[in-house]
């Protein structure tokens, strides 16, 4: 009966991980088509926007800051590292590694999507910014990051929407929000020029 119930739980616990994959690949009507290149303005006549230009967040400066349990993990530890030293391509590969172990885990889905966005990857950053949100819908710096990136790709309403989910998940002011909020308001005056 125990080995019943265990095959059952593997075989739900498949299912779930396949839905997530699915959701993100389905999920793909944010396709970037001009992937590390400035986003264009429809609004500015389609004008170029500077997004070196948009302040990127400061919630991932806490980075030797973490769970309990990262130091049980010496890919995520890794990872963090790399992520501080602004090595993106050493962080993918430590918490790419650490994501094959934790495929729970929303920290490492956001992290990921931080690198790959600081490269200019877009789809990856997308994908794994997705995947955290799948993983924890309240994940604050999942919400602000993914608007971010939207507004890389100018696509403003979306950012605002995770504005407003960050909005509602904030009971008190909090970082994340106030990171995104700035980065929106930096996109409007851009596109204003």
């Amino acid at each position: 009966m125990t080995m019943i119930r265990a095959a059952a739980f593997a075989a739900l616990l498949g299912a779930g991980v396949a839905a997530s994959a699915l959701y993100m690949l389905a999920g793909s009507a944010q396709r970037v088509s001009v992937i590390g290149k400035p986003a264009l303005n429809a609004a500015a006549g389609n004008a170029l926007i500077d997004i070196e230009r948009w302040p990127i967040c400061t919630t991932m400066g806490a980075l030797t800051d973490g769970p309990a349990w990262a130091p049980l993990d010496p890919d995520f530890a890794a990872g963090k590292q790399a992520l501080a030293a602004n090595d993106w391509n050493g962080a993918i590969k430590a918490l790419g590694s650490a994501a094959l172990r934790d495929t729970r885990n929303a920290d490492i889905q956001n992290y990921l999507g931080y690198a790959y966005r600081r490269l200019r990857q877009l789809e990856p950053a997308f994908r794994h910014y997705r995947l955290a949100l799948v993983l924890n819908p309240r994940h604050r710096s999942a919400h602000e990051h993914l608007g971010e990136a939207s507004l890389v790709v100018g696509n403003l309403a979306h950012a605002e929407e995770h504005l407003v989910a960050l909005e509602q998940i904030c009971l008190i002011p909090c970082e994340e929000y106030e990171d995104l909020k700035r980065a929106i308001t930096e996109y409007r005056k851009s596109a204003m020029r």
